[in-house]
């Protein structure tokens, strides 16, 4: 294994220029990479060695087969194994809940305009905090990120349905428990203890930051952000080339990239080069699964916004998603409540309608005895809750005008990033297998 990641950084000396010239040059857009750091993230990206039972990477959620995402409207993280629909429960180890909300696609996260992260934009840039960033850790919130991805990357090693474990079953499940998160003791310092102990990772973090360098939980964090940023960058697109160079799109694309900065008003949320204003509008999207709650509440709803804020007038309101590669993300919303495109831009035509008549069916959710997820969809008084909270007015379009738009949508794609440009390991420092 040493002399597999001996072989990595030799490469990455001689192959980054070569390598460098498949992107578009760094911009103001873009913070510029440092492959050295971005070959290190890409091992740890897929390593479990992040995860309290050593059994669940960032990749488990976050995977290239499934463009960056999962394939399933509410996943599996602890006590499951296999890639997205083919994820299956540990008999031995059941999951005590699914994880509540859908898994976002990672493209694009090293833009500069990406300053706030999660559906509910719990993590997001804040120059009056002593760490830079406004999270849900408040004061306890450590210092020393390089940037919002790279605190962000690491708040799921601290959920017990994702990374971290069944309360009590590991080290890091137990300080989880207990609160010990981000001091000495707690549970980054854990993980990072465990990483650094592993001499190819060690010597890995001394190359990058010096001779005797402690490894800490931001050294990790930065790194995998660093592999996010520079793996999954999509601008290059057939919509991105009609734009530079005047590239035509297809006829139906045309018509449907004019409905959808026209008539639809796509572009009333999806704006900017990458189709999202960052804002967080309630559209009356179906809620699925746990909810947003703490283990001590009873309920199943996700309220969104609200539930960082604190103002009503926040509730139910979610992160507009950028709209890069949408074309392979499936499932849609939140929760994952659409299966296909078609599906979800329905919904927005007329979110009321669409929450009224909604079509379970096309869940794509792995078995969990006893789960329960439909306590909010049968309830008519949260569904009227949800519904009086809707900022979207019906709009009327033909079956075929949304199929151009589909087609428009489809011009979003970026094989490079879709791919990705550094792939899957075959293997990883910690021995661990990894999830191809």
């Amino acid at each position: 294994m040493l002399k597999y990641l001996q072989l990595v950084f030799a490469l990455s000396i001689g192959s980054t220029a070569a390598l460098a010239e498949t992107l578009p040059k760094a911009d103001a857009i873009y913070t510029p990479v440092d492959m050295q750091q971005v070959l290190l993230g890409q091992l740890l990206f897929y390593d479990p060695i992040l995860s309290g039972n050593k059994s669940v990477a960032c990749a488990t959620c976050h995977h290239p087969k499934h463009a960056t995402s999962d394939g399933l409207s509410l996943g599996l993280g602890d006590g499951a194994h296999g890639l997205g629909p083919n994820r299956k429960i540990d008999p031995n180890n059941l999951p005590e809940q699914r994880v509540p909300r859908h898994s976002p696609g990672l493209f694009n996260l090293g833009a500069v305009e990406f300053d706030t992260m999660f559906h509910d934009g719990r993590l997001e840039a804040d120059s009056t905090r002593p760490s830079g960033i406004r999270t849900p850790l408040g004061r306890e919130m450590v210092q020393g990120f390089a940037s919002v991805l790279s605190a962000q990357s690491m708040f799921p090693v601290l959920s017990p349905d994702e990374m971290a474990g069944h309360y009590n079953e590991n080290k890091v499940a137990q300080a989880v428990r207990r609160g010990f998160l981000t001091y000495d003791g707690g549970a980054w310092s854990i993980i990072s203890a465990r990483v650094a102990a592993i001499p190819e990772y060690n010597q890995a973090f001394e190359n990058i930051n010096g001779a005797g360098h402690k490894v800490t939980f931001t050294d990790i964090s930065d790194v995998i952000a660093e592999f996010i940023a520079f793996e999954w960058r999509a601008d290059n697109s057939l919509f991105d080339r009609h734009l530079r160079e005047n590239i035509a799109l297809p006829e139906a694309a045309q018509a449907g990239m004019e409905l959808f900065y026209g008539k639809a008003k796509c572009s009333s949320c999806h704006s900017g080069q990458f189709q999202t204003d960052h804002g967080f509008h309630a559209i009356a999207m179906p809620q699925i699964g746990p909810g947003k709650a703490a283990r001590f509440e009873s309920h199943a709803r996700d309220e969104g916004r609200m539930r960082v804020t604190g103002n009503p007038e926040d509730a139910y309101r979610f992160r507009t998603p950028s709209l890069r590669n949408v074309a392979e993300t499936a499932p849609y919303g939140h929760s994952g409540a659409y299966a296909s495109l078609r599906a979800v831009i329905e919904h927005h035509l007329d979110p009321q309608k669409g929450l009224q008549n909604y079509d379970r069916s096309q869940l794509i959710l792995p078995d969990l005895p006893q789960s329960n997820d439909f306590r909010v969809l049968s309830d008519p008084q949260e569904l009227t809750t949800i519904a009086a909270a809707n900022e979207l007015t019906p709009i009327s379009l033909q079956p075929a005008q949304v199929d151009q738009i589909i087609a428009f949508l489809e011009t979003l794609a970026d094989q490079d990033s879709l791919k990705g440009r550094l792939g899957v390991p075959q293997q990883v420092p910690s021995g661990l297998p990894v999830d191809q």
